[in-house]
């Protein structure tokens, strides 16, 4: 029991009020008890990788749809001008969650519809190679859902930062600022990018946190169905609400950037250029995920000095063990029959993989067991071949997503 001293009036309530503001503070931190279990805190929901620049949309409204993982009591949005070379002003952001009668569509739930603020602000200014978070927008932001972040510039603000493959409809206004509309009528143009917005957290109350997938093409989704969330982290998070409770599941965050490479800037920054934007700033990272470096193998120039591989990973690995973060290696899914497919880069891939899979990562996600062709172990199954013997479809997506040890990834 703490005993106050025998003081009276002003400073009496003053050092009570102290007292109390210690014991409230002590017990969300780490390893205290009680309240602290159950302490709100942010977890990282959703992620898009900038992989370039696109176009400004000066005077239009830009209506991203996206698909959360986890939900929370609240979120807030991280905007993005990395990649520009201009201040970026934004006039308005607002958030909302999706209709679910109508998957696809631009409407709001009535009465969801938040606008966003910074630093109490309802508008903001980015400068160029940075991001900006929003204030927290208090909404019930349930799991597994659809949420609509609508950004507004009026003037050109130069070269926008995107993600250019968003494999779902993103809808634009372009008759004023209409940000703030809940209702379809003015979204009547569209497109397959998203503009600005690279993350979105959600306020838990949980302990679990994120998982980060840092990858190309085949994380970005390539080859599975347009609008169903179909990319296997979206599929993961999917497999881990059915086995895991909920406070034990953590978020799943899609660091994908098709065309992406691990040694070199090409599309995008080099995954290993990216690693602080892409993974380490975000929030509540407990796990990554890494599927990186086909490209390098099959690009131009390509790699071929398994060595090169083996230097970029345990740089990678080292870098997240230094934040405490675990890393799980996923091993070179085939590609035979494919043009950029030549015998001695199946050699290299065979050489990588084993690399892979000799204990250099805490664990190994065996994506080139999970979908070659026992018959013609250079291909992948023609059941999850997408079509180009290179990217996988939505079943080959679903058997990736059942490769990761579940049991690791759990708060």
């Amino acid at each position: 029991m703490i005993h106050l001293p025998r003081l009276t009036g002003t400073r009496r309530r003053c050092l009570a009020v102290a007292v109390l503001t210690v014991l409230s503070t002590a017990a969300t931190l780490p390893g205290a008890v009680g309240r602290a279990e159950t302490a709100p805190h942010w977890t990282g929901t959703w992620e898009a990788a900038a992989s370039g620049t696109a176009p400004a949309l000066p005077g239009t409204s830009i209506r991203n749809v996206v698909h959360i993982s986890v939900g929370g009591s609240a979120a807030r949005v991280r905007l993005s001008n990395r990649l520009g070379t201009a201040p970026l002003h934004l006039d308005t952001v607002t958030v909302a969650v999706q209709r679910a009668s109508e998957a696809g569509s631009p409407a709001a739930v009535p009465g969801s519809l938040r606008v966003a603020t910074f630093a109490g602000a309802t508008s903001v200014t980015v400068p160029p190679g940075q991001d900006r978070v929003t204030d927290a927008v208090r909404l019930a932001v349930p799991a597994d859902a659809d949420l609509l972040v609508t950004v507004h510039t009026s003037g050109d603000c130069g070269p926008a930062t995107f993600h250019r493959t968003s494999l779902q409809r993103v809808f634009l206004a372009t008759d004023g600022n209409r940000a703030a509309d809940t209702s379809a009528a003015s979204y009547t143009g569209r497109m397959s990018h998203w503009y600005y917005v690279t993350g979105v957290d959600v306020l838990r109350t949980v302990a679990p946190d994120s998982v980060v997938a840092l990858g190309d093409s085949l994380t970005d989704g390539d080859g599975s169905s347009y609008g169903t969330n179909h990319r296997w982290p979206d599929l993961l998070s999917g497999r881990l609400r059915r086995l895991l409770p909920a406070e034990r599941r953590p978020g799943v965050l899609n660091a994908g950037i098709s065309g992406n490479r691990l040694l070199r800037d090409g599309v995008g920054p080099s995954a290993l250029s990216r690693l602080d934007a892409d993974v380490f700033s975000r929030t509540g990272v407990r796990t990554l995920i890494v599927l990186e470096g086909v490209n390098d193998l099959k690009g131009t120039p390509p790699e071929t000095d398994p060595g090169a591989f083996v230097r970029a990973y345990r740089r990678i690995v080292a870098r997240a063990h230094a934040h405490g973060i675990r890393v799980i290696g996923a091993t070179f899914t085939p590609f035979g029959g494919h043009s950029a497919w030549t015998p001695a880069r199946e050699g290299l891939r065979h050489a990588v993989n084993a690399l892979i899979r000799s204990g250099m990562f805490d664990a190994v996600a065996d994506f080139d067991a999970a979908v070659r062709d026992p018959a013609r172990p250079d291909r992948i199954r023609p059941v999850y071949d997408s079509g180009d013997h290179l990217h996988l479809d939505d079943a080959g997506m679903s058997a990736l997503a059942g490769a990761v040890d579940a049991t690791g990834l759990g708060g």
